[in-house]
């Protein structure tokens, strides 16, 4: 499937989908993420999807698992914060990592959606159009969350180098 027919066939479902997504969530934020995770898995599988295929009902699924994939990871995780006890971090050492291993390893603690949304700005080098186009998600979402993952992957940076000096 083309990306225009894509967006032809997907954007105009976008706000169906982020009522059943606040139905299961009831918040307004998490439904916007929720239907811009369940738009960017769909994104994905776009090369096998064609315009006959039931991609409503196929929409409805991917926001469904990605609902219960989130809680999933929320009850194995329950705080994306990371602690100085963290020992996801600690185990291998911070003083063996390089900067760019650690900053990867920081990137892929960050919950699904900011973490696709960061890969796809400021790794794979797709503009704000392009991501918005992709995902279905306004500006000041796209933003907001790119803004949050920023701050996340930089503040558990600090923390982390501030862990390791006070180590020494």
């Amino acid at each position: 499937m083309k990306p225009e027919e894509f967006n032809h066939i997907i954007l105009p479902l976008r706000q169906e989908l982020l009522s059943r997504a606040f139905g299961m969530t009831g918040n307004g934020e998490d439904a916007e993420d929720l239907v811009q995770e369940a738009m960017l898995r769909l994104w994905k599988r776009r090369d096998s999807l064609d315009a006959s295929d039931n991609i409503k009902a196929l929409l409805y699924t991917i926001l469904r698992n990605a609902f219960y994939d989130d809680r999933r990871r929320q009850q194995r995780h329950p705080s994306v914060e990371l602690s100085e006890g963290d020992t996801g971090f600690e185990e291998r050492g911070v003083e063996s990592l390089d900067e760019m291993a650690l900053i990867r390893n920081i990137v892929e603690h960050l919950p699904p959606l900011q973490r696709q949304l960061f890969r796809m700005k400021e790794i794979e080098g797709y503009d704000a159009g392009e991501i918005m186009q992709i995902t279905g998600c306004t500006a000041d979402n796209l933003r907001k969350n790119l803004s949050r993952a920023r701050l996340k992957i930089r503040d558990t940076y600090m923390k982390l180098m501030k862990g390791a000096r006070d180590e020494k």
